[in-house]
């Protein structure tokens, strides 16, 4: 969501503060700024709206310094206004960047105005830099203010701190939110991702939960949780700069569609001999812990969670794994009944996504043993919490609305599925076909995005319309679901997703010639039963669009529209019809002008509650 870029240098880092700030901005934000001091002063500019607005007014009115924070604000407390945005300042000389929410801000809010601090912002933010200017006032050093400040803080937080009258010292601690350092060659940098660092360092340190460390120009001290200096190993990324470039494509989000066949093949490479898929590339001591589970429970949200649908008839149908799924941020709020031989699967592009995490925790308070995250990030959050990890290897997701990361966690679930399903019975001959078709996946999605231009054409279709109704049987009742969530997401359509049997028991009431009714249909054992609804649709005016294999040879009717899809097999099919949706979305967006890769309201890591 917000992100953070910092450092202290011996060059002046506005620059590299503002390439950053460009770099985190598909997380999601509604306003930038940055801070810099200079000759024991704190200069800031802030700016509503996009960082090219914030590089405009720079360029107007330049800062420059060799210690400086830098932010992309997305609203949590308080509306999207300069007045709002990051840093804020306090005494005219300690200034904070934040990432999180901090719980407690009403009750420090009352107390420092009781002791005369005066409050320019609705945020949340603004208790901690205040917090920190009085602990200095009362004689604290710089570190011990933001120790002390720290400690009392209740909720989630990544931060940067500055101290004008301590120009050597960049201060970075966090608990819930993700935060960064980047090793340079004489200077030292933070950021809640390290693509936003790329073109300065691929060397990090990454801060583990409560920690709180003080960057120099030559030095980093790092304090754990416990008050003790601890070191933290450097990991060098293999991402490159150029890793988060468009590159000949308009969008991020069509560059992602097309690189899918590539990150599906990555995601599967090394993780088989002959053709056996490996348990070892769960975890070393994956399969001890396979052998021992007794049923599967998935936690995730949005996209992930639609992954997590698909893979919960997977498990069952293919597997004959007991699987149960839910909304990580109602699982932990309900007090949820878990047995320890649960295999908990939590599902996540970024590794950071806030309730996702806490589900986790949840469900090892509640006596889980054995944790496996689905992830994009290996230097992730969650994935450092887990102790089975299955990286994605998708590369890096620029655009808000999820299209590779998604494909790539269906194809890491289908592994899965047959690592734990043949503990539970699961045939070699199913297993095998299982297997051969992952490996068929990357060649149909090519075939698939053939189809682009014909789906261009029927964007046209939802050009002036208001809502959409997806619908699917079995496994693509997710990829219904997936499609509507794509839909809404970058063309601000209102779309909803049914299973198709459903149909009667209310949605019905909503067909007419207005109504696009986007459906799933390949050729599996539920096509009757769809092909049944469709005329349910079609006998009411409905408007359809039907995406059919191409084998049954069907043809337009009056008022539906078939979209001819290459043959596969039921079981990798789920993967396969996701892609036209992520087109037919991607197009419409295009046609209706929107942000298409930084939709409106959204950000591309939750991690914040």
């Amino acid at each position: 969501m917000c992100g953070i870029v910092a450092g202290i240098a011996q060059r002046n880092v506005v620059p590299i503060l503002l390439e950053g700030l460009k770099r985190l901005e598909y997380r999601g934000y509604d306003s930038a700024g940055l801070a810099v001091v200079n000759d024991k002063q704190i200069f800031r500019k802030r700016e509503l709206g996009k960082v090219k607005g914030l590089e405009t007014l720079l360029s107007q009115d330049p800062i420059k310094g060799h210690l400086g924070i830098a932010h992309t604000r997305w609203a949590t407390h308080g509306k999207p206004s300069t007045e709002n945005a990051h840093p804020h300042i306090s005494q005219d000389n300690v200034a904070v960047v934040h990432n999180g929410i901090i719980e407690n801000h009403e009750q420090l809010r009352t107390e420092l105005k009781q002791y005369g601090f005066r409050f320019t912002s609705e945020t949340d933010t603004e208790v901690i830099v205040h917090k920190i200017a009085e602990f200095l006032q009362n004689g604290l050093s710089f570190v011990q203010a933001v120790k002390n400040t720290v400690a009392i803080l209740n909720g989630a937080y990544a931060l940067g701190v500055i101290y004008s009258l301590d120009p050597d010292s960049l201060i970075a601690c966090r608990r819930g939110s993700p935060l960064v350092i980047g090793v340079g060659i004489g200077e030292f940098f933070i950021a809640s991702d390290i693509a936003a660092l790329l073109p300065v360092t691929r060397r990090f340190i990454f801060l583990e939960e409560g920690d709180l460390a003080v960057l120099k120009i030559d030095a980093v001290v790092i304090y754990d949780k416990n008050d003790a200096i601890v070191s933290r190993p450097i990991v060098e990324s293999q991402l490159k700069a150029d890793a988060v470039e468009k590159g000949q494509y308009r969008h991020y989000m069509l560059k992602e569609i097309y690189e899918q066949s590539w990150a599906i093949s990555e995601t599967l490479e090394g993780r088989f001999l002959d053709k056996q898929l490996l348990d070892s590339a769960f975890g070393h001591n994956a399969g001890l812990v396979f052998d021992q589970i007794k049923s599967v429970q998935i936690l995730a949200c949005g996209t992930s969670y639609h992954a997590g649908l698909v893979a919960r008839y997977w498990f069952e149908t293919l597997g004959r794994v007991p699987c149960n799924i839910e909304v990580a941020s109602e699982f932990r709020y309900r007090n949820p009944v878990i047995t320890p031989d649960t295999l908990v699967v939590t599902i996540s592009q970024s590794g950071e996504t806030a309730d996702t995490l806490a589900a986790l925790l949840e469900a090892k308070r509640l006596g889980v043993k054995h944790a496996l995250a689905i992830c994009n990030v290996p230097e992730s959050s969650l994935v450092r919490a887990s102790d089975l990890v299955l990286l994605t290897r998708a590369g890096p997701e620029i655009g808000v609305a999820s299209t590779k990361a998604f494909t790539s966690q269906l194809v890491a679930l289908l592994m899965l599925v047959v690592a734990v399903g043949r503990r539970f019975g699961m045939s070699p001959a199913l297993e095998q076909e299982v297997v051969s078709e992952l490996f068929t996946v990357p060649g149909n999605i090519e075939k698939v995005l053939k189809l682009d231009a014909s789906i261009e054409l029927l964007s046209q279709r939802f050009a002036d319309k208001h809502n959409a109704l997806f619908l699917g049987r079995g496994t693509h009742y997710p990829i219904a679901l997936e499609g509507a969530l794509k839909l809404k997401e970058i063309s601000y359509i209102h779309a909803e997703a049914y299973p198709a049997g459903e149909l009667k028991h209310g949605p019905l009431a909503l067909i007419d010639a207005e109504m696009p009714v986007v459906t799933v249909a390949p050729n599996d054992y539920l096509l009757e039963k769809l092909k049944s609804n469709i005329q349910e649709v079609s006998a009411r005016g409905g408007q359809l669009i039907v995406f059919m294999d191409e084998a049954l040879g069907e043809s337009d009717e009056e008022n539906i529209q078939i979209i001819k899809m290459p043959s596969v097999s039921h079981i990798i099919s789920p993967i396969i019809y996701t892609i036209p949706l992520q087109l037919l979305a991607y197009h419409v967006a295009v046609l209706k002008g929107t942000d298409v890769d930084q939709p409106r309201n959204l950000a591309k890591s939750v991690t914040v509650e």
